[in-house]
């Protein structure tokens, strides 16, 4: 959204490479994760673990780095993608993603994380298109005492 004039804006190349880029990360964190999820620490699945806490944050970083919820919808798409492909058996029999602890914590903590990224960005980005001075809100100047400060709305026509 164009925050000057209050209409959404045209989408640029670069932004719809921003995106391009973020659902590429994603896959490539997937395809990693998919690999290397099996590093133990005793009977801690201490590597799953960091992949999941890698996804949620390249979510939530991707969402604000964006300003919109697409940011983290679009590496949590990749992400469950390239995770969910190799986790599915092949003609041979073989498997990536086993049926380990670290396994069902990578695949379900990661989707887990992927939703909590995303509804935490919906979250953000209502409080953010909440706050004043952002078009159809009234706009605050933080001087007390002077129409539009904090605390004082704006006057409008035909008020006292």
């Amino acid at each position: 959204m164009n925050v000057t004039t209050g209409k959404r804006g045209t989408w640029s190349p670069v932004s719809f490479g921003a995106y391009g880029v973020l659902f590429l990360l994603g896959l490539v964190e997937g395809a990693i994760g998919s690999f290397q999820y099996a590093h133990t620490a005793g009977s801690v699945p201490v590597a799953a673990l960091a992949f999941c806490a890698v996804i949620l944050a390249t979510c939530l970083l991707g969402a604000w780095g964006m300003r919109s919820v697409s940011g983290a919808i679009l590496p949590g798409m990749g992400w469950v993608i390239a995770s969910f492909v190799l986790s599915m058996p092949v003609s041979n029999g073989s498997v990536i993603i086993t049926n380990t602890t670290p396994g069902k914590w990578y695949l379900y903590g990661g989707t887990l994380s992927v939703a909590v990224g995303v509804i935490a960005s919906f979250a953000a980005m209502a409080r953010w298109t909440g706050r004043s001075g952002l078009p159809g809100q009234a706009r605050m100047t933080g001087r007390p005492g002077i129409p539009g400060a904090t605390g004082t709305p704006p006057r409008r026509a035909g008020d006292r």
